[in-house]
């Protein structure tokens, strides 16, 4: 792989584990690449896209056509790298025009190292996706696209991709988070006073706005490594009787594999620790509860996903990465959780995607624990679902109201969704 921004001319090659191929040319770092080939339906927001640790291992596609006019700045990561294994767009920015760039798109990912293309059929390439389902995929380009001369054959290409790993059992979290614990200390209104509530938040892949917005509610947050014990968690939280809660973060791989991190959540959940989950840490409470998780077959990518929150009637445009999701009863009465003869009481479907009646979120009735699978810190996206941070810390701060009344009946739901 050269590190280097490859010229207009430079030829490149998409190709899908089914031998499907895409010919353009190479946009950012040229070589080799592979990762599992998914679509992002956003129209803005590439930078944050791109810094999300949820994608570790993913070649991205962006579906809007014209991508990276307003460059690349050092405000809006949300991580300290790209970690996309790769980037597929039609028509990149000839030059950057916002005032905020400091460099332009090509450049940073050329820096990085990361392999991408232009000039394809993105969307083609994402309704192949969308019947299909999400495969491995490989970008080549430049020399690699070349052996003594000529052109390499398909089928090679192709083998070189199938041998690549699968996401299907792929525990990726551990090479994703920090090292090293941190703290986030309250912001804003909140800045220099005594913190509402302390949380521990485990770092799965975390995006760095979701401890601003819990800080930016008077909340300290203490970010803790994947590997954290509880142990570890207990001796993070304070223990002069102040509120305090436990917070799982979004994160790349599959939650079948993520044995360790479902076993610190229940450990959360039998001492009664109040608990929020989001996306990655969605799936994990539904696991720890006994509920199985299942690979969609396309995912959910994007800043405008229609989702349903049951607790209030309302619906919310919300920002998404996942490709795994909850198999949980969508009843309103709820269902007792699987695991261990039901220790953990009842659990209700909070939140339902409109789209395709995925679960979107899990409210425990019998304990202090809840959880959606989308973005409510939405960088980039809508800010709709800024209230869970206000319900966490509600959870937190004034728990005999918990927990919220589900309003949306079944019936209900299928009447909003024939409208």
């Amino acid at each position: 792989m050269t590190p280097a921004a490859t010229s207009a001319a430079t030829s490149a090659a998409l190709v899908l584990e089914d031998g499907t191929t895409y010919r353009g040319r190479a946009y950012g770092a040229t070589g080799t690449t592979f990762g599992e080939i998914v679509f992002s339906t956003g129209m803005t927001g590439y930078q944050e896209t791109l810094t999300d640790p949820s994608y570790h291992r993913q070649i991205v596609v962006m579906t809007a056509p014209h991508v990276g006019n307003t460059g690349v700045n050092d405000e809006d990561p949300e991580s300290g790298q790209i970690w996309v294994s790769g980037y597929v767009v039609r028509d990149p920015a000839r030059r950057v025009s916002s005032w905020r760039a400091q460099h332009s798109l090509g450049e940073e990912l050329a820096e990085q190292g990361i392999v991408g293309i232009s000039e394809i059929d993105t969307r083609a390439l994402t309704r192949r996706l969308r019947e299909e389902g999400v495969m491995r995929a490989g970008i080549f380009s430049g020399d690699d696209l070349v052996r003594d001369g000529y052109p390499r054959p398909v089928e090679e290409l192709v083998a070189q991709v199938q041998a690549s790993p699968q996401m299907a059992g792929a525990d990726l979290a551990r090479e994703v988070s920090t090292t090293e614990a941190y703290t986030v200390e309250p912001r804003g209104e909140f800045e220099g006073k005594a913190p509402v509530a302390t949380v521990v938040a485990v770092d799965l892949g975390i995006k760095t706005m979701t401890p601003v917005r819990l800080a930016e509610r008077g909340v300290r947050v203490v970010v803790v490594p994947q590997a954290s014990t509880i142990t570890d968690v207990e001796a993070a939280l304070p223990d002069d009787g102040t509120p305090s809660g436990v917070f799982f973060s979004n994160g790349p791989g599959d939650p079948g594999a993520a044995g360790h991190e479902v076993e610190l959540l229940r450990a959360v959940l039998d001492r009664r620790i109040p608990f929020f989950g989001i996306c990655f840490g969605n799936q994990l409470l539904g696991r720890a509860l006994g509920y199985g998780t299942f690979k969609l077959g396309y995912g959910h990518r994007g800043i405008n996903q229609p989702v349903l929150d049951r607790t209030t009637a309302k619906v919310e445009v919300t920002a998404h990465n996942h490709g795994f999701a909850v198999d949980a009863p969508l009843d309103e009465s709820g269902s007792t959780a699987p695991h261990d003869g039901g220790r953990y009481g009842r659990v209700v479907v909070s939140h339902v995607g409109l789209n395709d009646r995925v679960v979107e979120g899990l409210t425990c009735l019998d304990l202090p624990a809840f959880s959606v699978q989308y973005h409510p810190e939405a960088a980039a996206g809508p800010h709709d679902a800024a209230y869970l941070f206000d319900r966490f810390v509600g959870l937190l701060t004034n728990p005999a109201a918990w927990p919220p009344v589900i309003k949306l009946n079944t019936a209900q739901l299928n009447t909003e969704e024939n409208h």
